[in-house]
Protein backbone atom coordinates (compact mmCIF):
# COMPACT_ATOMS: atom_id res chain seq x y z
CA UNK A 1 0.00 0.00 0.00
CA UNK A 2 2.99 2.37 0.86
CA UNK A 3 4.92 1.39 -2.20
CA UNK A 4 1.88 2.22 -4.05
CA UNK A 5 0.97 5.57 -2.39
CA UNK A 6 4.64 6.76 -2.72
CA UNK A 7 4.63 5.54 -6.88
CA UNK A 8 1.25 7.48 -7.14
CA UNK A 9 3.27 10.80 -5.68
CA UNK A 10 6.23 9.93 -7.43
CA UNK A 11 4.11 9.86 -10.92
CA UNK A 12 2.09 13.17 -10.26
CA UNK A 13 5.53 14.90 -10.26
CA UNK A 14 6.95 13.38 -12.78
CA UNK A 15 4.30 14.17 -15.12
CA UNK A 16 4.89 17.79 -13.88
CA UNK A 17 8.31 18.00 -14.77
CA UNK A 18 10.08 17.02 -10.96
CA UNK A 19 12.73 19.56 -10.36
CA UNK A 20 11.57 21.89 -13.23
CA UNK A 21 8.30 22.51 -11.46
CA UNK A 22 10.51 24.29 -8.28
CA UNK A 23 12.73 26.00 -10.96
CA UNK A 24 9.47 27.15 -13.03
CA UNK A 25 7.77 28.73 -9.86
CA UNK A 26 11.20 30.39 -8.42
CA UNK A 27 10.88 32.21 -11.92
CA UNK A 28 7.20 33.71 -11.23
CA UNK A 29 5.42 30.77 -12.72
CA UNK A 30 2.99 28.89 -10.55
CA UNK A 31 0.76 27.22 -12.89
CA UNK A 32 3.02 23.64 -12.85
CA UNK A 33 3.32 23.58 -9.20
CA UNK A 34 -0.83 24.76 -9.24
CA UNK A 35 -1.14 21.75 -11.76
CA UNK A 36 0.91 19.06 -8.98
CA UNK A 37 -1.39 20.32 -5.83
CA UNK A 38 -4.91 19.78 -8.03
CA UNK A 39 -3.58 16.24 -9.28
CA UNK A 40 -2.57 15.39 -5.59
CA UNK A 41 -5.79 16.38 -4.40
CA UNK A 42 -7.61 14.46 -7.24
CA UNK A 43 -5.74 11.18 -6.49
CA UNK A 44 -6.76 11.86 -2.24
CA UNK A 45 -3.40 13.00 -1.00
CA UNK A 46 -4.80 16.14 0.13
CA UNK A 47 -7.17 14.62 2.29
CA UNK A 48 -5.11 11.57 3.81
CA UNK A 49 -5.76 13.09 7.35
CA UNK A 50 -9.13 14.11 6.72
CA UNK A 51 -12.14 11.49 7.52
CA UNK A 52 -13.90 9.12 4.66
CA UNK A 53 -17.45 11.43 5.90
CA UNK A 54 -16.13 14.73 5.11
CA UNK A 55 -15.10 13.84 2.08
CA UNK A 56 -10.68 13.05 2.60
CA UNK A 57 -9.32 9.42 2.55
CA UNK A 58 -9.95 8.43 5.91
CA UNK A 59 -5.93 7.61 6.16
CA UNK A 60 -3.04 9.02 8.90
CA UNK A 61 0.41 10.46 9.37
CA UNK A 62 2.09 7.26 7.74
CA UNK A 63 0.87 7.97 4.80
CA UNK A 64 1.32 11.65 5.17
CA UNK A 65 4.45 10.78 5.50
CA UNK A 66 5.15 8.47 2.78
CA UNK A 67 3.49 11.11 0.41
CA UNK A 68 4.95 14.08 1.97
CA UNK A 69 8.64 12.30 1.39
CA UNK A 70 7.88 11.81 -2.29
CA UNK A 71 7.43 15.82 -2.45
CA UNK A 72 10.46 16.55 -1.21
CA UNK A 73 12.03 14.92 -3.60
CA UNK A 74 11.16 17.40 -5.97
CA UNK A 75 11.63 20.25 -3.91
CA UNK A 76 7.78 21.09 -4.41
CA UNK A 77 6.97 24.48 -3.86
CA UNK A 78 4.22 25.81 -2.29
CA UNK A 79 3.15 25.77 1.15
CA UNK A 80 3.15 21.72 1.29
CA UNK A 81 3.51 20.86 4.87
CA UNK A 82 0.26 23.06 4.94
CA UNK A 83 -1.90 22.40 2.62
CA UNK A 84 -1.15 18.58 2.54
CA UNK A 85 -1.15 18.10 6.38
CA UNK A 86 -2.18 21.04 8.89
CA UNK A 87 -4.70 22.58 7.31
CA UNK A 88 -6.77 19.58 6.36
CA UNK A 89 -5.97 18.16 9.55
CA UNK A 90 -7.00 21.28 11.55
CA UNK A 91 -10.10 22.00 9.44
CA UNK A 92 -11.68 18.74 9.48
CA UNK A 93 -11.29 18.39 13.57
CA UNK A 94 -13.24 21.73 12.93
CA UNK A 95 -15.84 20.27 11.08
CA UNK A 96 -15.23 23.99 9.21
CA UNK A 97 -16.91 22.19 5.66
CA UNK A 98 -16.77 25.49 3.85
CA UNK A 99 -12.69 26.21 4.15
CA UNK A 100 -12.18 22.23 3.65
CA UNK A 101 -14.36 22.09 0.82
CA UNK A 102 -11.96 23.71 -2.08
CA UNK A 103 -8.97 22.42 -0.17
CA UNK A 104 -9.74 18.91 -0.99
CA UNK A 105 -10.76 19.54 -4.21
CA UNK A 106 -7.72 21.22 -5.49
CA UNK A 107 -9.38 24.38 -6.01
CA UNK A 108 -7.19 26.17 -2.72
CA UNK A 109 -3.73 26.06 -1.10
CA UNK A 110 -3.52 26.81 2.39
CA UNK A 111 -0.98 28.18 4.70
CA UNK A 112 -1.02 28.32 8.61
CA UNK A 113 0.94 30.36 10.94
CA UNK A 114 1.39 29.07 14.64
CA UNK A 115 2.84 31.72 17.11
CA UNK A 116 5.89 31.65 18.53
CA UNK A 117 6.62 28.38 16.87
CA UNK A 118 6.20 29.09 13.10
CA UNK A 119 5.29 33.21 13.30
CA UNK A 120 4.43 33.64 9.65
CA UNK A 121 2.62 31.89 6.95
CA UNK A 122 4.40 30.51 4.57
CA UNK A 123 3.80 30.94 0.96
CA UNK A 124 0.18 32.88 1.54
CA UNK A 125 -0.33 34.64 -2.21
CA UNK A 126 -3.22 33.38 -3.49
CA UNK A 127 -3.79 30.77 -0.57
CA UNK A 128 -6.46 30.54 2.32
CA UNK A 129 -4.15 31.74 4.94
CA UNK A 130 -5.16 30.44 8.81
CA UNK A 131 -3.39 31.17 12.39
CA UNK A 132 -3.26 28.98 15.60
CA UNK A 133 -3.28 30.39 18.53
CA UNK A 134 -3.50 28.84 22.33
CA UNK A 135 -7.19 30.77 21.78
CA UNK A 136 -7.96 28.19 18.85
CA UNK A 137 -7.91 28.33 15.21
CA UNK A 138 -8.77 31.81 13.18
CA UNK A 139 -8.82 32.86 9.64
CA UNK A 140 -6.19 34.72 8.81
CA UNK A 141 -4.94 37.76 7.10
CA UNK A 142 -1.58 37.52 5.38
CA UNK A 143 0.44 40.56 4.99
CA UNK A 144 3.90 41.68 4.00
CA UNK A 145 5.26 39.17 2.31
CA UNK A 146 9.11 38.69 2.46
CA UNK A 147 11.45 36.55 0.23
CA UNK A 148 14.10 34.29 1.86
CA UNK A 149 17.14 32.15 1.02
CA UNK A 150 14.60 29.73 -1.10
CA UNK A 151 13.35 31.63 -4.12
CA UNK A 152 11.03 29.47 -4.32
CA UNK A 153 9.22 30.66 -1.02
CA UNK A 154 8.17 33.70 0.69
CA UNK A 155 6.76 34.28 4.21
CA UNK A 156 4.22 36.49 5.69
CA UNK A 157 2.83 38.18 8.89
CA UNK A 158 -0.58 37.23 9.54
CA UNK A 159 -3.46 38.70 12.19
CA UNK A 160 -6.56 37.32 13.20
CA UNK A 161 -10.04 37.01 11.68
CA UNK A 162 -12.66 34.85 12.47
CA UNK A 163 -12.56 32.67 15.01
CA UNK A 164 -13.41 28.88 13.46
CA UNK A 165 -12.67 26.60 16.60
CA UNK A 166 -10.66 26.13 19.79
CA UNK A 167 -8.38 23.43 19.87
CA UNK A 168 -4.90 22.31 21.16
CA UNK A 169 -2.10 24.22 19.64
CA UNK A 170 0.42 21.49 20.15
CA UNK A 171 -1.06 19.37 17.68
CA UNK A 172 -1.01 21.79 15.07
CA UNK A 173 2.74 21.67 15.89
CA UNK A 174 3.07 18.04 15.62
CA UNK A 175 1.96 18.22 12.56
CA UNK A 176 3.66 21.06 10.65
CA UNK A 177 6.98 19.45 11.85
CA UNK A 178 6.46 16.30 10.93
CA UNK A 179 5.17 17.13 7.48
CA UNK A 180 8.29 19.71 7.52
CA UNK A 181 10.54 16.84 8.85
CA UNK A 182 8.99 14.40 5.61
CA UNK A 183 9.75 16.80 3.73
CA UNK A 184 13.35 17.35 4.77
CA UNK A 185 13.77 13.55 4.10
CA UNK A 186 13.34 13.71 1.04
CA UNK A 187 15.28 16.51 0.27
CA UNK A 188 18.30 14.86 1.78
CA UNK A 189 17.06 11.88 -0.08
CA UNK A 190 17.25 13.71 -3.81
CA UNK A 191 20.41 15.30 -2.94
CA UNK A 192 22.16 12.09 -2.23
CA UNK A 193 21.34 10.22 -5.06
CA UNK A 194 21.91 13.92 -7.27
CA UNK A 195 25.90 13.58 -5.79
CA UNK A 196 25.60 9.72 -6.10
CA UNK A 197 25.06 10.30 -10.01
CA UNK A 198 27.50 12.41 -10.56
CA UNK A 199 30.06 11.15 -8.75
CA UNK A 200 29.58 7.65 -10.80
CA UNK A 201 29.95 10.56 -13.76
CA UNK A 202 32.55 12.80 -13.14
CA UNK A 203 35.94 11.57 -14.49
CA UNK A 204 39.14 12.81 -13.15
CA UNK A 205 42.98 11.57 -13.80
CA UNK A 206 40.70 8.88 -15.99
CA UNK A 207 38.33 7.58 -13.00
CA UNK A 208 35.25 8.30 -11.99
CA UNK A 209 35.68 10.20 -8.96
CA UNK A 210 32.70 8.18 -7.08
CA UNK A 211 35.63 5.40 -6.65
CA UNK A 212 38.17 7.86 -4.55
CA UNK A 213 37.70 6.92 -1.07
CA UNK A 214 37.37 10.87 0.02
CA UNK A 215 34.12 10.64 -2.17
CA UNK A 216 33.05 7.63 -0.88
CA UNK A 217 33.53 9.19 2.35
CA UNK A 218 31.36 12.21 1.93
CA UNK A 219 28.56 10.12 0.09
CA UNK A 220 28.66 7.56 3.32
CA UNK A 221 28.09 10.30 5.48
CA UNK A 222 24.89 11.62 4.22
CA UNK A 223 23.74 8.07 3.53
CA UNK A 224 24.06 7.57 7.52
CA UNK A 225 22.31 10.60 8.55
CA UNK A 226 19.60 9.93 5.78
CA UNK A 227 19.02 5.76 7.28
CA UNK A 228 19.20 7.08 10.86
CA UNK A 229 16.59 9.88 10.53
CA UNK A 230 14.43 8.06 8.67
CA UNK A 231 12.96 5.69 11.61
CA UNK A 232 12.53 8.71 13.98
CA UNK A 233 9.91 10.34 11.12
CA UNK A 234 8.06 6.75 10.55
CA UNK A 235 8.13 6.17 14.89
CA UNK A 236 6.44 9.75 15.51
CA UNK A 237 4.38 9.11 12.68
CA UNK A 238 3.14 5.91 14.43
CA UNK A 239 3.04 7.81 17.32
CA UNK A 240 0.33 10.40 16.23
CA UNK A 241 -1.68 7.81 14.59
CA UNK A 242 -2.26 6.37 18.12
CA UNK A 243 -0.17 3.12 18.60
CA UNK A 244 0.38 3.07 22.57
CA UNK A 245 2.02 6.57 22.91
CA UNK A 246 0.82 9.25 25.17
CA UNK A 247 0.94 13.29 23.88
CA UNK A 248 4.45 13.93 25.61
CA UNK A 249 5.73 10.60 24.22
CA UNK A 250 4.51 11.78 20.34
CA UNK A 251 5.30 15.08 20.94
CA UNK A 252 8.93 14.27 21.67
CA UNK A 253 9.56 12.09 18.91
CA UNK A 254 8.31 14.95 16.46
CA UNK A 255 10.60 16.74 17.59
CA UNK A 256 13.56 14.33 17.57
CA UNK A 257 12.38 13.39 13.76
CA UNK A 258 12.43 17.21 12.91
CA UNK A 259 15.98 17.61 14.74
CA UNK A 260 17.21 14.09 12.56
CA UNK A 261 15.94 15.05 9.56
CA UNK A 262 16.69 18.98 9.16
CA UNK A 263 20.57 17.61 9.76
CA UNK A 264 20.49 14.92 7.65
CA UNK A 265 19.42 17.41 5.26
CA UNK A 266 22.23 19.92 6.24
CA UNK A 267 24.72 17.22 5.77
CA UNK A 268 23.65 15.95 2.37
CA UNK A 269 23.84 19.73 1.64
CA UNK A 270 27.04 20.26 2.76
CA UNK A 271 28.74 17.13 1.24
CA UNK A 272 26.77 17.11 -2.25
CA UNK A 273 28.91 20.58 -2.30
CA UNK A 274 31.99 19.23 -2.07
CA UNK A 275 31.49 16.22 -4.16
CA UNK A 276 30.03 18.54 -6.95
CA UNK A 277 32.48 21.08 -6.68
CA UNK A 278 32.07 24.60 -8.46
CA UNK A 279 29.27 23.62 -10.54
CA UNK A 280 27.42 22.78 -6.74
CA UNK A 281 27.28 27.00 -6.41
CA UNK A 282 25.65 27.91 -9.44
CA UNK A 283 22.36 28.71 -9.56
CA UNK A 284 21.36 26.62 -12.59
CA UNK A 285 22.10 23.41 -11.53
CA UNK A 286 18.76 21.78 -10.15
CA UNK A 287 21.15 21.31 -6.89
CA UNK A 288 20.43 24.67 -5.92
CA UNK A 289 16.76 24.57 -5.53
CA UNK A 290 17.27 21.78 -3.07
CA UNK A 291 20.06 23.43 -1.12
CA UNK A 292 17.75 26.67 -0.81
CA UNK A 293 14.83 24.27 0.55
CA UNK A 294 16.69 22.60 3.00
CA UNK A 295 18.02 25.87 4.30
CA UNK A 296 13.92 27.51 4.53
CA UNK A 297 12.57 24.02 5.76
CA UNK A 298 15.53 23.66 8.20
CA UNK A 299 13.59 26.19 10.84
CA UNK A 300 10.04 25.97 9.41
CA UNK A 301 7.39 24.72 12.27
CA UNK A 302 10.28 25.19 14.87
CA UNK A 303 13.68 25.57 14.78
CA UNK A 304 16.04 22.58 15.70
CA UNK A 305 17.07 24.43 19.16
CA UNK A 306 13.53 24.42 19.72
CA UNK A 307 13.02 20.97 19.22
CA UNK A 308 15.82 20.17 21.39
CA UNK A 309 14.46 21.82 24.42
CA UNK A 310 11.08 20.34 23.91
CA UNK A 311 13.15 17.39 23.69
CA UNK A 312 15.16 17.96 27.33
CA UNK A 313 11.91 19.62 28.63
CA UNK A 314 10.06 16.00 28.04
CA UNK A 315 12.67 14.02 29.33
CA UNK A 316 13.13 16.07 32.54
CA UNK A 317 9.97 15.68 32.55
CA UNK A 318 9.59 12.35 32.59
CA UNK A 319 12.54 11.51 34.90
CA UNK A 320 10.47 13.82 37.88
CA UNK A 321 7.85 11.48 37.56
Amino acid sequence: MHTDLASTVEAVTARAGGIAVARAWSEGDREPGLTVYRQLAESGITGLLVDDALGGSGAGAVEMVVALEQLGRVALPGPVAETLAVAPALLGGAAANDDLAPLLAGDALASVACAPVTPRAADAEGAAVYLVTDDGLFRGVADGAQATVDPARTVSAVSAGDRLAGLDATAAVDLGALATSALSLGLAAAMLELAADYAKSRNQFGRAIGSFQAVKHHLADVAIAVEMARPLVWGAAVGLDGFGQDTADVSRDVSAAKVATAEAADVAARRALQVLGAIGYTAEHDFSLYLTKARALRSAWGTPAWHRQRVLDSLRTEQAR
